[in-house]
This record gives C-alpha cells, sequence and structure tokens, in this order.
C-alpha cells in the first residue's frame, strides 16, 4: 500500500465553514405544544406529554434531539430505566408539526419481530417535547431553551450529516459541564485530526468546550412513520468520550444512563475502543448501505453469490477501505487516540502492526460476510432514506473514507468509493450485471 505523504492540506468542508463562520449562536426558543394554534382550545397540557422541564431537574435531564428510528430507541430505553435511576427526558422535534403529531399521539412505539413479536408504547407521559427555534411563538408561554440557562446532558440522534452543525447551533446553551452524545452512523466527525481544531476555534477559552461522546448502535430499526418504529433487530449499543478524556463527572453520568437503560445492551467503553468500533462499523455501512440503495434490495441479497458480481464490487470496495484505514491507523492522529493504551514507542509499533492486520482486506470480507448473515433480513438506513426521497449519508460513510484518503495519501485509489457517492446521489436503480459493468 501507499505510505502516508507529507503535504499541504485544506480543511474538510465542513470544518471549513465552521471556521468562516463568525457569527454568533443564535438565542433559540423551546416550543411545546402549548404554543400551537388552538392550544387553548385542548391541544396542550398535560394529556400531551409532560409539562415544560423546570430548572429544578436540569442536572438530571437528558434532551434527545432528533427523533428518528435511533432517537426513539434511546428514549424508549432510557425511559424504562427503574423510577429511582430513570432520568427526566425532553424529545426535541425539528418540525412544527411534530409537536401536533405528538400530542395527537399515543407516545413512543416499538414494534418487535419474530415470533415472540410484541408492540410496545412509550406512554408519552414520560417524556416534555419540544421544538426549538429561533422564533418565539405568538400562542401559550414565551421560553428560552432550557431558560437561558445550559444543557447538561444532550443525545444527537439527527442523520450524521446533521450531528456537528446542531451541537455547532446549540452553543449558546453548552459550557464546560455540558456533555454532548452524537448517536448516528458513520465516524464521529470530531475526532483528531480535525477535532480538536473545531473545537479550540468554537471554545477558545482553555477548559470551556463540553464533553463529547459518541455510540456505536448495531440495533436494526426501520420507521413506520413519526414516533413509530419497527426494532427489527435487537442489537448493543457502545458508547465512549471523544477524543480521549471525560473532562468531568457529568459526562460519566450520560455515559451511565445510556450504558445501563434496560434492554439497550449499552457498554461505557474506551476512546480508542470506540474509535476502532466506529472505523469497524464504517466498515459495514460503506459497503452495505450504497449497495442495497443502488441494488434495492435487503441487506442479504449483497451476500446470495459468494463469487457473484457483488461479491466482487464488495472486495473492490474493501481494499479501498483497507488501504485508508490501514494508513490512518499509522498516522500521527490516531497517536493522540491510541496513547492512552499505548503509552510508550515500543508498544505503539506493537499496536500499529496490530490494527494494520485488523483492517487488512481478508479480514474486513471476513467480518463484512459475518455481519451480512446476520442482518440478511434487514432493510438498510440508506435503502429506507432513498424509497422514502430523502437524502442519504453516503457522504458520510464512503465519502468520509474518500476526505480520509485525501488527508492521508493523495496517491491512494478510491475510485470505487466515489462511484458508490455519485450513483447513490444520482438516485439511480442497477441490476447487479449493471452493478458489475460500472464497477469491475
Amino acid at each position: 500500500m501507499h505510505s502516508p505523504t507529507s503535504h499541504t492540506q485544506q480543511p474538510p468542508a465542513w470544518l471549513k465553514r465552521h471556521l468562516d463562520d463568525a457569527h454568533p449562536p443564535p438565542k433559540l426558543f423551546a416550543w411545546t405544544p402549548a404554543n400551537l394554534d388552538g392550544a387553548e382550545h385542548g391541544t396542550g397540557g398535560h394529556g400531551h406529554g409532560r409539562e415544560p422541564a423546570g430548572g429544578d431537574d436540569l442536572d438530571r435531564r437528558i434532551f434527545i434531539l432528533g427523533i428518528g428510528n435511533i432517537g426513539r430507541l434511546y428514549a424508549s430505553h432510557l425511559a424504562r430505566n427503574p423510577p429511582a435511576t430513570r432520568p427526566p427526558i425532553t424529545l426535541v422535534v425539528h418540525r412544527k408539526e411534530l409537536l401536533s403529531q405528538w400530542a395527537a399521539g399515543s407516545g413512543i412505539e416499538l414494534v418487535t419481530l419474530g415470533a415472540a413479536g410484541r408492540r410496545s408504547v412509550c406512554d408519552k407521559d414520560a417524556f416534555n417535547v419540544e421544538w426549538w427555534t429561533e422564533t418565539a411563538p405568538s400562542h401559550g408561554p414565551v421560553r428560552e431553551v432550557v431558560d437561558g440557562r445550559k444543557l447538561r446532558s444532550l443525545v444527537i440522534a439527527t442523520k450524521a450529516s446533521a450531528a456537528v452543525p446542531e451541537a455547532d447551533r446549540l452553543r449558546r446553551y453548552l459550557d464546560a459541564q455540558s456533555s454532548v452524545a452524537f448517536a448516528q452512523n458513520g465516524v464521529c466527525k470530531l475526532w483528531p485530526p480535525h477535532g480538536p481544531a473545531y473545537v479550540a476555534h468554537r471554545y477558545p477559552a482553555a477548559g470551556s468546550a463540553p464533553s463529547f461522546l459518541a455510540c456505536v448502535t448495531s440495533h436494526g430499526l426501520y420507521s413506520l412513520g413519526p414516533f413509530r418504529s419497527v426494532h427489527a433487530a435487537a442489537a448493543d449499543v457502545s458508547v465512549g468520550p471523544v477524543p480521549v478524556h471525560l473532562g468531568h463527572n457529568h459526562a460519566a453520568y450520560l455515559m451511565r444512563q445510556i450504558a445501563s437503560a434496560p434492554q439497550l445492551q449499552g457498554r461505557a467503553v474506551s476512546s480508542a475502543e470506540l474509535w476502532l468500533l466506529q472505523l469497524e462499523k464504517l466498515v459495514y455501512n460503506s459497503s452495505i448501505n450504497p449497495l442495497t440503495a443502488l441494488l434495492r434490495c435487503k441487506n442479504g441479497g449483497l451476500f446470495e453469490e459468494p463469487g457473484g458480481v457483488v461479491a466482487r464490487v464488495m472486495d473492490r470496495l474493501l481494499d479501498e477501505t483497507s488501504h485508508v484505514l490501514q494508513a490512518l491507523v499509522v498516522h500521527e492522529s490516531a497517536a493522540e487516540i491510541l496513547a492512552a493504551i499505548t503509552p510508550d514507542e515500543h508498544h505503539n509499533r506493537q499496536q500499529q502492526q496490530q490494527l494494520q492486520a485488523r483492517f487488512a482486506q481478508p479480514r474486513l470480507r471476513e467480518m463484512l460476510h459475518a455481519f451480512g448473515a446476520k442482518v440478511a433480513e434487514n432493510t438498510s438506513s440508506m435503502l429506507q432514506d432513498v424509497l422514502a426521497g430523502k437524502p442519504t449519508e453516503v457522504r458520510d460513510f464512503n465519502g468520509w473514507l474518500i476526505d480520509a484518503a485525501a488527508f492521508l495519501d493523495p496517491g491512494l485509489d478510491m475510485s470505487a468509493h466515489q462511484a458508490m457517492v455519485d450513483l447513490v446521489e444520482s438516485g439511480i436503480v442497477l441490476t447487479k450485471e449493471e452493478l458489475g459493468r460500472r464497477l469491475l
């Protein structure tokens, strides 16, 4: 493979947008169902979720921003904690009309499949619900987000492309005592080498930045509509700090709540383990997601012919992925992440060799095919997005690898991953034979 080279780098596009933005963060208002037109006629109040959060429980309260499949999963399982340890929870929706739909519904519904399938509803009285916007409401009480104070525990469960922009938008309400957990697919953008530049720019005073966490969610879900999901495959969640340290005890509180939530099967992990888990999950997401979106098939459709066209396309993708990840684990930015477990140079060299073996193409292929067998009946999130006419996360999966290659070594060939980005964003549907003609 190519060895890393030294070359002048421009910041990635997402970072440049923030570095070039000198605007102060906006003041945001917290709308509830009581602020909707007609609320005085019965749209608001106790029957439509809990009343707005008071300041007395802010240290314990968890705000979940983004109530898609992952947000519903986290919210419903956090709400199942025993009363003595259950956190107060506020759901933060991204559209005004979702407040009305919440008020008219019964709560969060998760449906499990199989012979023992069941429907479980987490009653809306277990939650507050808010919509955060720069526009003050014309009906009902006018409240700023957390009454102008600081958020203590925030889970951002949006799509990957929106995660850092949402955290950035909220920095008026974040300080050193805040914890922000990113719960989406893809690799968190705040890891070195680029994350520290973002944090230094937005939180220039020493020790003023929040603690950032990230989650790797292996559960499989698909949506039935607002606040309703099918929990198609129960799995687990890993949560840990980004980049290396917790910073203060409140991050430990949010990690503990996620790790102990009943049936979420969560566990707290170190920064280094979290980083490696995110990279391994990216191997799956950058292969299965775009290919199922292009072929319009369930995950298992990719693995039906071990020596067929699709298997050979996946091998080509894995070749490129392996070269990027093997270059990444020996880059100086990785040393910052791995230093906690490899503090001396000798052990660091051993660790690098082990990680290069971990990300060798034959092992990635073995991992991918074993994972594919487990999730064969699942519908990938990217296929769900294209069928629903929504933007996909292909730039956060395959695009992340392309950007990493450009940073590490511009000589790395990423043409297969670039083809995935271009084809998915074109909206094209391919047969296996057409896919092979384009990629092989």
